[in-house]
């Protein structure tokens, strides 16, 4: 549909996995003026950059055109948000004009931020550097993995909220398994770089995964930080943020996640969050609504919320959120609450995978319960790599599940 109005009864900014989510389902609940801000031509499901990183997927299969995910009767913006007031109820586009709205919903998504450490942006794609977290460069990470045949291999993760915690460390893995299975692990250094203590936010998957790695031969580098690449020369610096000592290390293969938080004009925006240092929305971590204006919502990666930032969070925070708006709308309390429900898989092999379900207090939150997800599965690797997209581009985006 055609934008033919600078007024929405329903914004969103942000057509990604968020905004698509909570526009179909908005649609389905009666709302028939929802429009939806989004520069990209294309929609990408992104759980599935470290298969394909990992050799198990192909790129194409996680890409499709935005308009066919767009929800029938929805207007699609075709341009780039730059600003917001929400004293005034307005969202500024980057083609000059300002679009008023009744309620706003904010799922722009984060940015990568690779410039922030010194060397990234510039080697990312050549010299054995890849990242998971592009597109265009997924591909050229399973390139890398196999052209090695020996050396060192390095995985980082910055500090900070990113979105899937789990990935910087499942592609260590696959590229470990790749390399066993090749015959050439024994000839191999594997680091995985981490900035917290410990593996992984919930403690009891956090320990199935320090006995993963270490099957693997993995050296764990705790509370350390990549500080400085430099690709022609295949080196990279770490520091030690508790003792403050640097190591220059060589490396033959490079998986850096870049730094991540919200979009610029998020973060220089009235609507960030004052206690986030990477610029997320503030809302209610319940209600997803923003505690200063009342008509105005967040969920998905901007969001700063207290858990991690995965599609499966999206699926259960949007329910919420369109049920909270809905109300709002009418002018009743809001009824619906969002318990910090996420799920990383964690994929440990070419066909095994972990799941890890969680809230806010860290608790469990099996949706299988009668299945041990805290070991290695078959069945779990299949969900990942077939079951999970099928949902995704059938169900979730159409506002079903």
């Amino acid at each position: 549909m055609t934008v033919s109005s600078t007024h929405h009864e329903v914004l969103i900014v942000g057509g990604g996995s968020a905004g698509i989510s909570v526009a179909a389902r908005l649609r389905r609940s009666g709302v028939a003026d929802v429009a939806v801000i989004e520069p990209s031509d294309r929609h990408f499901y992104q759980p599935l950059w470290t298969l394909v990183g990992g050799g198990r997927a192909d790129a194409e299969l996680s890409v499709r055109p935005e308009e066919s995910v767009m929800p029938k009767g929805v207007t699609w913006i075709r341009q780039r948000a730059c600003g917001v007031a929400p004293d005034v109820r307005r969202v500024m586009l980057a083609d000059g004009r300002q679009m008023s709205y009744d309620f706003l919903v904010m799922a722009p998504g984060l940015r990568l931020d690779p410039e922030a450490v010194p060397g990234l942006a510039e080697a990312l794609g050549h010299d054995g550097v890849s990242t998971n977290y592009r597109f265009d460069l997924a591909p050229r990470t399973w390139q890398f993995i196999r052209e090695t045949r020996g050396g060192t291999a390095v995985f980082t993760m910055p500090p900070g909220p990113i979105k899937c915690g789990g990935a910087p460390q499942k592609i260590a893995y696959l590229a470990a398994d790749w390399w066993r299975r090749q015959g050439v692990l024994d000839k191999m250094r594997l680091i995985l770089v981490l900035p917290t203590a410990a593996m992984f936010t919930q403690p009891q998957w956090g320990e199935v995964l320090k006995g993963v790695a270490a099957g693997y031969g993995i050296e764990g580098r705790h509370d350390t930080q990549l500080v400085e690449v430099d690709g022609p020369a295949r080196r990279v610096v770490l520091l030690d943020t508790k003792s403050g000592t640097k190591e220059d290390i060589g490396f033959e293969v490079l998986h850096a996640t870049p730094p991540q938080g919200a979009p610029h004009w998020v973060r220089a925006g009235p609507l960030a969050d004052p206690d986030s240092a990477f610029g997320y929305v503030q809302v209610d971590r319940y209600t997803l609504q923003s505690p200063r204006w009342p008509t105005v919502f967040a969920l998905g990666d901007v969001a700063n919320l207290p858990t991690s930032k995965t599609g499966a969070a999206i699926r259960k925070q949007a329910p919420v959120l369109v049920a909270n708006l809905l109300a709002a709308r009418r002018g009743d309390p809001l009824p619906a609450r969002y318990d910090g429900y996420t799920s990383c898989p964690l994929v440990t092999s070419r066909n095994r995978m972990l799941l890890a379900e969680f809230d806010y207090e860290l608790r469990p939150r099996p949706s299988f319960p009668l299945i041990d997800t805290m070991r290695p599965r078959s069945d779990m690797w299949l969900l990942k790599r077939y079951g999970l997209p099928t949902l995704y581009w059938h169900g979730m985006l159409r506002g079903r599940i």
